[in-house]
């Protein structure tokens, strides 16, 4: 099964472009990184830029409307993830609860939803996305 464990750092939702964080923290949270991926669950990593960075883009009526940060309504904000294959929930929270977070940051953690998860309907309407996923893994 694979999860993603999502940081949600608070006040990230208002840190200026460009915010970086403390070394310490940095070194902390690489000592477990290497422990996912010597545990060989590690599929994937990263930290992202501030939300003053970013932008949203929202449908009303059906039209794309670009938003550029800070995003005044945002409550929390994602500072990166993780992607991990373990065997259970149970043990997707145990990698979680091993992280050097501090009394700032929350991480959430969600399963994501395999192909197979859906019903057969679903499944033909998301023809070719199987082979899609493994084209992007394989980087063509």
């Amino acid at each position: 099964m694979r999860f993603m464990m999502l940081m949600i750092p608070k006040g990230y939702e208002t840190a200026a472009p460009g915010t970086m964080p403390d070394a310490k923290a940095v070194e902390a949270m690489m000592k477990y990184n290497e422990a996912l991926q010597k545990a060989g669950v590690l599929l994937a990593l990263d930290g992202l830029h501030p939300p003053s960075m970013g932008a949203r883009v929202t449908f009303p009526g059906g039209k794309a409307k670009v938003t550029d940060g800070p995003f005044a309504e945002a409550k929390e904000v994602l500072g990166g993830y993780w992607m991990i294959q373990v065997k259970s929930k149970e043990e997707a929270v145990e990698w979680a609860s091993r992280c050097p977070a501090s009394e700032n940051e929350v991480i959430e953690v969600r399963q994501v939803q395999e192909f197979a998860d859906f019903p057969a309907d679903v499944q033909d309407a998301a023809a070719g996305f199987s082979e899609m996923q493994a084209r992007q893994s394989r980087g063509t």
